[in-house]
């Protein structure tokens, strides 16, 4: 067991983000016996949960004559218009049934916002409206976390990005996620995770 100043983070394993699912990581399944496994090796295990309305200002259906995977600039800086996915309600927004989730202690949902995005587990896209998870870490004496999930290249790497930002020893272990890898975005993200000290485990 690993000690308790450690956390567990899993990332969106949600229906819509695995195959089948509106914003289909591919092979987004495939993770989740090994993420299951990890859980009974942390005393303090947390769950995100991408959760939408649906008239979310991300999603390209709601801007006239966008297409999905454009990019847009809103108030907080560029923004990447998706398929609609996670609505709030919805199967789709539904952590997938093979994820275990008894062992969660406290479950995230973030993007409820309508008019902001939200990838990390620690802020909105502005990086400024917290989501309450630092807070929730420090009450508990958490000193370093493990981020696992979906997807490696966007609402893993914003959350492990933001961690090490905050002063939490942030790590990632790359066999436990899947990247959607849009344009050469995981190469490019994996080079960030390096620059900010953030692990790259397997």
């Amino acid at each position: 067991m690993r000690s308790t100043t450690e956390a567990l983070i899993v990332i969106d394993v949600q229906n819509d983000f695995c195959p089948g699912g509106a914003l289909a990581v591919p092979d987004g399944n495939s993770i989740i016996p090994g993420i299951n496994a990890l859980m009974d090796k942390f005393s303090i295990v947390i769950l995100t949960q991408d959760w939408h309305p649906s008239t979310h200002a991300s999603f390209a259906a709601n801007h006239t004559g966008a297409i999905p995977f454009s990019l847009i600039e809103m108030p907080y800086g560029p923004q990447v218009l998706w398929p609609t996915h996670c609505v709030m309600g919805t199967n789709g927004a539904t952590f997938h049934p093979a994820l275990n989730t008894n062992p969660a202690q406290l479950i995230i949902r973030k993007g409820f916002r309508q008019e902001i995005d939200s990838y990390s587990a620690f802020f909105e896209n502005d990086h400024k409206t917290p989501t309450g998870l630092e807070g929730y870490l420090r009450a508990r004496d958490v000193t370093s976390v493990t981020l696992v999930g979906l997807a490696t290249d966007y609402c893993v790497a914003y959350s492990a990005l933001d961690a090490a930002s905050l002063g939490f020893q942030s790590t990632v272990l790359m066999n436990a996620c899947r990247a959607i890898d849009l344009n050469g975005s995981l190469a490019t993200t994996i080079e960030k995770l390096r620059a900010a000290g953030v692990i790259l485990g397997h």
